[in-house]
């Protein structure tokens, strides 16, 4: 047995490494020089540089049309919109991620139903037909720290039951499931850029779709006056709106972040290449290691987890005796001796958030939820213990294939998985299992995501 750091033990890791190991975004000066353009000629609220990066993106995302908003939520909220989505439509969303997904469906009067997770994180298709009425028009899918959705069921049940698809791939940008680009499943599709992403642009959200008429809706919402220009909006029963975004807000991107975004996009299939190397390389060293569950793809399947965003393993605790997720990481948090800190839990399940459940919005005087529809949504809460369960936990997300420093941050992991024995008697933390804990857990997933 090998004394653990956490109990007065040696570290595993005992120097710093490279900075670059995990280094993010990658910025060069071709960004600086695209970003003082912007500045130097007073170019922020134009459209120029945004309308080239939307048709790059679009021709790089394999869809006709994209569409650049000011950040991933204004770009979700844009693609419900986009599908005519309102009161008394329900939405079914899954369960655990993060509040942009389902937040802004509120504000249309939507009602979210929530889908369990599976043991990967994902959508759990098995729960989605549970989840549909005939008040369901949409299902918004997750790839979830860029694991890819079972799109082939979820699609499947879609089809049978004629519902919309809306895909939040903010986790997953030019991630692949078997062959083909996630982000080209949905009707719809939206994504967040921001500075922490894969993909970073500083602050941006894009909405891809091949459908004119929701890509016209999407710029009705938020994109007034000048992405309406030279008789852009075609359909009729919109073009009396112009100059008024029909959201009330004012969603097209800052041009600094496009600017941004063009030359990251001519590196990124290059740099994520190189992550998934690394990444892959460190969930190599840990298969079969109890406890730990590597949240990856078999790539000869021809999926991929894109960039690896927000790099997380899953946690059995089942196999170490029932040890908590937190006890686990503070040991682990020991051994890389501050090198990278680890957190527990991912985001909470947001059926347990007071938003979900309460929250009156509109002064309706009923929970927003709610408010235009014929039931009460929020008792299909009951069958989402499964999802609340299941824990997981972050693990270095590696920039560069650096494989002695990999292995450190690896043996780590196993470590502590092979001497939990040790923790057992001081493990006085509560499971974790994805409940809201409130503003410390929330500062922390807000800085991840």
């Amino acid at each position: 047995m090998e004394k653990l750091a956490l109990l007065g033990g040696q570290p595993v890791i005992t120097e710093k490494c490279p900075e670059d190991l995990f280094k993010w975004p990658i910025y060069t000066k071709e960004e600086d020089d695209a970003v003082l353009d912007v500045v130097h000629n007073n170019k922020f609220s134009g459209t120029d540089i945004t309308i080239k990066f939307q048709d790059e993106f679009a021709k790089w995302q394999g869809r006709k049309y994209a569409l650049a908003f000011t950040n991933g939520t204004m770009s979700l909220a844009a693609a419900m919109f986009s599908l005519g989505l309102g009161a008394g439509d329900e939405m079914i969303c899954t369960a655990k991620t993060y509040w942009a997904t389902a937040a802004p469906a509120q504000w249309l009067g939507i009602s979210l139903v929530f889908c369990n997770i599976n043991g990967m994180m994902s959508m759990d298709p098995n729960d989605l037909e549970r989840c549909i009425t005939p008040r369901t028009r949409a299902i918004m899918v997750v790839h979830y720290f860029g694991y890819p959705c079972d799109m082939d069921a979820i699609m499947a049940i879609a089809k049978k039951h004629n519902l919309y698809v809306i895909e939040d791939v903010s986790h997953a940008q030019g991630g692949l499931y078997h062959g083909r680009k996630l982000g080209t499943f949905g009707d719809v599709s939206a994504m967040s850029l921001m500075s922490y992403k894969s993909f970073a642009c500083g602050e941006m959200g894009i909405l891809v779709t091949d459908e004119r008429r929701f890509y016209e809706r999407a710029i009705a919402y938020g994109h007034y006056e000048r992405n309406n220009e030279n008789n852009i909006i075609e359909s009729e029963d919109l073009k009396p709106y112009y100059h008024i975004a029909l959201g009330g807000v004012k969603g097209r991107v800052n041009q600094v972040c496009s600017a941004i975004g063009l030359i990251q996009l001519k590196y990124y299939d290059e740099r994520t290449a190189e992550i998934r190397k690394a990444m892959n390389y460190f969930w190599d060293k840990l298969e079969g290691v109890p406890g730990i569950v590597p949240l990856r793809v078999d790539e000869s399947t021809g999926s991929n987890m894109a960039g690896f965003y927000a790099a997380h393993g899953v946690y059995r605790s089942e196999e170490l005796e029932g040890l908590s997720v937190k006890r686990f990481v503070e040991a682990v948090n020991a051994e890389m001796n501050g090198q990278f800190v680890s957190y527990e839990g991912g985001n909470y399940c947001l059926n347990t958030h007071p938003y979900f459940q309460t929250f009156d919005a509109l002064h309706l005087g009923k929970p927003s939820r709610i408010a235009f529809s014929d039931r009460d949504v929020r008792q299909d809460d009951k069958a989402l213990a499964r999802s609340e369960d299941i824990d997981c936990y972050m693990v270095p997300w590696f920039k560069k294939f650096r494989p002695e420093w990999i292995d450190l941050f690896a043996q780590a992991y196993r470590k502590v998985a092979l001497n939990y024995k040790q923790l057992l008697p001081g493990d006085t933390h509560r499971k974790a299992g994805g409940r809201w804990y409130g503003n410390e857990n929330e500062a922390i997933q807000e800085k991840k995501d």
